[in-house]
């Protein structure tokens, strides 16, 4: 069996249980991931977490987007979350599921979705931190980056390769 962070990963959806892990594994990504992004700044970081609470998960996972948990042992070990409409509002992994095709799953998972949703592309806004992350796999700069709550913000799009397509978000 591997034992490698990442390897034996499955992505599903979001159960009301996995409120509390969910939670927190998007306040981790956040609070240790994106450290070039809100500079360590108790007040920008606390504003960026504000409606990341247990409340908040459970409202997003009753809601009629598309949310996902990344599992690996029974752990809940990244998260995202996408709209029939074509935009990725969530994208995040545990500090120590970096860099082991958790977020990638993720991310192909949203994406199939939402080509099964007929979207013809997916929009999402990412932070410093992921822009790499979503250049490497195929979105594109629209616009000028934009600022959100003390923190910058990159609009992009990726085209998915379908015949219809879904509005803006």
């Amino acid at each position: 069996m591997n034992t490698r962070p990442g390897a034996n990963v499955a992505v599903r959806r979001a159960r009301p249980s996995d409120t509390e892990e969910v939670a927190a594994v998007v306040c981790a990504s956040i609070t240790d991931l994106c450290i070039v992004d809100h500079g360590s700044n108790p007040e920008t970081v606390a504003r960026w977490l504000a409606n990341k609470t247990p409340h908040d998960v459970r409202s997003w996972i009753e809601a009629s987007g598309h949310l996902v948990v990344a599992e690996e042992r029974g752990r809940v070990v990244g998260a995202g979350a996408a709209l029939a409409s074509g935009r990725i509002t969530l994208n995040h992994v545990l500090p120590e599921a970096r860099f082991h095709g958790v977020g990638k799953t993720v991310l192909s998972t949203l994406e199939a979705y939402l080509r099964a949703e007929g979207c013809a592309y997916s929009s999402l806004s990412s932070t410093r931190t992921a822009h790499r992350f979503y250049h490497a796999k195929g979105y594109v700069d629209v616009g000028e980056p934009q600022s959100w709550n003390g923190l910058t913000e990159f609009p992009m799009i990726k085209g998915l390769q379908t015949a219809a397509a879904c509005g803006p978000e």
